[in-house]
């Protein structure tokens, strides 16, 4: 099936389930054990549809990608020179010298040592080597492919140490002023977030058979599993990191999103709850808002209604729109708590506000000697990332109600 037809799919389903529901609740608005576990089946499909619509585009975005052409056509005469189509020569970790080089270091148990000579610009402090640009481009972007949040953040790239980024700590206001009055001072004043550098790094091993194979396509494998494995801490910690050894999460308790609503039940959220937690963010950062939280959670808010008994829970009809509550698109995570006691469930907001810092530079070492007896090779890879809310009001929590003392 295409993805058109998936998601009239989906969405046939969804009002099957609308109305399944409807016709279905008691008069206090719960169902019947039977009548739970054949809506649970319905809403178990309509998350499977979704998952396999995201599937097939990612397929397509890939597709799309593998199929870009990987050579520049051939613009100027054979053997002239770089200027005479416009083009400079690349240097430094641009350069196809240092990618090439890089590439056969990697592949290389005892790299020649012109290769060695060549990759000098990019040694690390730790005796691995800096990987080419191109590459490093290639590696966020799988980045952004696995983690969340990049595709919600502002990203900066920061060349070393820490970086000061001003902030308004107060804004000046406007005030009445009688004839021939003097004009009160109210200025802004600003104050200062820095973001560091904290270093994240993931051994990956290759089996030497697999190596020596020139048909394995290095690169791709590797970038895979970094962003895979990468991807992953970067948004546990994006979330959930308390800034200790790693960046402040969006949840954090100081220095993270403000307190929009806190719920009546510590383990279920009601419609009122959500619409106060969409007022509770100012005007200006909802134009640009999305909705994060838990798969789990979804499924409580797919069946809340507002008061016009409209279901606040919106499936996506067309192809690279998002699913939506109350007109504002939703993300999920894993690294969302799901509800319970005190857990902050859901965070709505204008997430560009939390600044990812990337340090320019991410390295790779090869290991020959640690693995030799199982006949593999491993690979350390590292980066260095930082992550904080510049402005805390720009995005709000939904936090469940608190355990109850003894």
């Amino acid at each position: 099936m295409t993805i058109l037809e998936l998601r009239e799919k989906r969405a046939k389903a969804w009002e099957a389930a609308k109305a399944f529901l409807d016709s279905h609740r008691k008069e206090n608005g719960t169902l019947s054990a039977e009548d739970d576990a054949a809506y649970t089946r319905m809403e178990q499909e309509i998350t499977d549809l979704g998952k396999e619509i995201a599937r097939l585009e990612r397929q397509e975005a890939l597709d799309a990608e593998l199929n870009r052409p990987v050579n520049k056509p051939l613009t100027g005469k054979p053997g002239g020179k770089a200027e005479a189509d416009g083009a400079e020569d690349k240097t430094g970790r641009a350069s196809d010298d240092y990618r090439k080089n890089f590439w056969n270091a990697m592949r290389s148990k005892a790299p020649m040592p012109a290769v060695t000579n060549a990759l000098q610009i990019g040694t690390d402090s730790e005796g691995g080597y800096l990987v080419p640009d191109e590459y490093e481009r290639t590696l966020v972007e799988a980045l952004e492919e696995e983690n969340i949040f990049r595709q919600m953040a502002k990203v900066i790239k920061t060349s070393s140490g820490d970086r000061k980024i001003p902030v308004v700590a107060s804004k000046g206001t406007a005030s009445w002023i009688d004839e021939e009055g003097a004009y009160p001072e109210s200025d802004d004043s600003f104050g200062q977030v820095s973001i560091g550098a904290y270093k994240l790094g993931t051994m990956i091993k290759v089996s030497e058979e697999l190596l020596n194979d020139s048909v394995f396509d290095l690169q791709s494998y590797i970038s895979r599993e970094f962003a895979r494995r990468i991807g992953a801490k970067e948004e546990e910690a994006f979330f959930t990191g308390d800034g200790k050894g790693k960046p402040l999460g969006v949840l954090a308790s100081t220095g993270g999103a403000e307190t929009g609503v806190t719920a009546a039940s510590a383990t279920a959220v009601t419609a009122d709850e959500l619409m106060d937690l969409y007022y509770s963010l100012k005007s200006p950062y909802r134009k640009k808002s999305m909705w994060v939280l838990n798969d789990s959670t979804i499924k409580a808010i797919r069946k809340l209604k507002d008061n016009n008994g409209q279901y606040l829970w919106q499936p996506s009809l067309a192809a690279g729109t998002p699913d939506m509550i109350l007109g504002r698109p939703i993300k999920t995570s894993a690294y969302m708590p799901a509800m319970a006691a005190g857990a902050k469930t859901i965070a709505f907001g204008d997430f560009s506000y939390y600044w990812i810092a990337d340090r320019q530079g991410r390295s790779f070492k090869r290991l020959n000697e640690l693995f030799a007896a199982t006949g593999q090779v491993g690979f350390l890879a590292s980066q260095r990332v930082d992550g904080k809310m510049i402005l805390a009001e720009a995005v709000k929590v939904l936090v469940q109600k608190a355990a109850s003392a003894g």
